[in-house]
């Protein structure tokens, strides 16, 4: 546990316990500490128990993977929590009372938790709480190969999206499964853009955090990294989505392959924590030209048969296509009551064909950009 509010506070209790140190120096280590703590917490307390749950320590990781903790390991891990329980407690007053200073320092609280009954519940629970970054975040991209935490996410709600609700449970379904330790498909979600793909995915990771789930996006050119990242996660105790966004290929694209051999025989199968959900405006994937079926390939049709292959490697494929008229308003209807519009439905309804028409078509992404011009000229 190697934090910097950590080793602030270090540094203020050997100030403060050495009768030597200058009054000046504490309170420069004092303002520091509580500098370090209040960019987190104001409470120590809660702070410290905080930093014991995302640590990626040795016992948490033998419980994730359901091994036996040795009985003297145990002993350490509570002799180490009781200590740690006893820091938390260390509170402004009595720090304050060691400095010969009357002017005005800062105050923290400090929340009393029992450590040793918190860490069992956390750890029992583990595939549901996680450890280290998974613990802390629940989204995440690929960067340099390495698995980074988006600070940031976008907190779509199942609750905030309308329409596609049985393309939507089909997801839903899916991904309930794999949270359960049942086969899970790879998905394919396919269909004209703005239809709410993407937002589907990002809602369902939202709206299951709480049970253990966790989001990995990856881009079409870090497709070759996914095997070494499922090595890193086909151990955690915590499930994953590893989703690509807008996938599609050129015919000669080298990233075919990869993806191709990924998902030869479903990830899903060989590590029951992991499923791969892939978005796409084309059913095929891949970008066919006329040539590949009408070229000089003696096999063309085991060409056409290439490109189209890869799609059938998804187990399920769910396709969200452009709303007609009364599903569009529909979707306008209902985003306008989550967001407390009262405008007359006729007038509602007839802006909302004007807009879909100067938008090139209906879809989720008009209602939704319809609403948003709405709530800004009538609010």
């Amino acid at each position: 546990m190697n934090c910097r509010t950590m080793q602030s506070l270090s540094r203020l209790l050997k100030c403060v316990s050495h009768e030597e140190t200058p009054t000046e120096d504490s309170i420069l280590a004092y303002a520091d500490f509580v500098s370090d703590l209040y960019r987190h917490h104001n409470d120590l307390g809660t702070y410290v128990l905080t930093l014991v749950f995302e640590d990626e320590n040795i016992c948490m990781i033998k419980k994730g993977k359901n091994e036996e903790i040795s009985e003297k390991m145990l002993s350490c891990l509570q002799n180490e929590l009781s200590a740690l329980e006893e820091i938390s407690q260390i509170s402004s007053d009595e720090v304050k009372a060691l400095i010969d200073y009357d002017g005005f320092l800062p105050d923290w609280d400090n929340t009393a938790y029992d450590f040793r009954a918190e860490y069992s519940t956390r750890i029992d629970n583990v595939d549901k709480f996680g450890y280290g970054i998974y613990a802390k975040y629940y989204m995440f991209i690929v960067k340099d190969g390495n698995i980074v935490p988006v600070k940031h996410p976008d907190e779509v709600k199942l609750s905030q999206l309308i329409g596609y609700e049985v393309q939507r449970k089909m997801i839903i379904d899916n991904t309930l499964a794999l949270l359960r330790g049942k086969p899970a498909s790879n998905v394919l979600l396919t269909g004209d853009a703005g239809t709410g793909k993407s937002s589907s995915v990002k809602a369902i990771a939202n709206e299951y955090r709480k049970e253990g789930l966790r989001i990995i996006e990856i881009r079409k050119d870090q497709l070759r990294d996914i095997p070494t990242v499922i090595d890193s996660l086909s151990s955690n105790p915590l499930k994953f989505i590893l989703f690509i966004d807008d996938l599609s290929f050129e015919s000669d694209d080298d990233n075919f392959g990869a993806l191709k051999a990924i998902l030869e025989g479903s990830v899903s199968a060989r590590t029951q924590n992991i499923a791969i959900y892939a978005t796409s405006n084309r059913r095929h994937l891949v970008k066919e030209n006329f040539s590949d079926r009408n070229g000089d390939d003696v096999h063309r049709n085991d060409t056409v048969q290439q490109l189209i292959s890869l799609s059938e490697r998804f187990g399920l494929k769910i396709s969200f296509s452009k709303p007609l008229k009364d599903e569009y308003l529909k979707i306008v209807a209902g985003l306008a009551a989550q967001n407390g519009l009262t405008i007359p439905e006729e007038k509602l309804f007839a802006e909302a064909e004007q807009f879909a028409i100067a938008k090139s078509g209906r879809s989720a992404r008009a209602a939704k950009q319809f609403i948003d011009k709405m709530i800004a000229e009538n609010t």
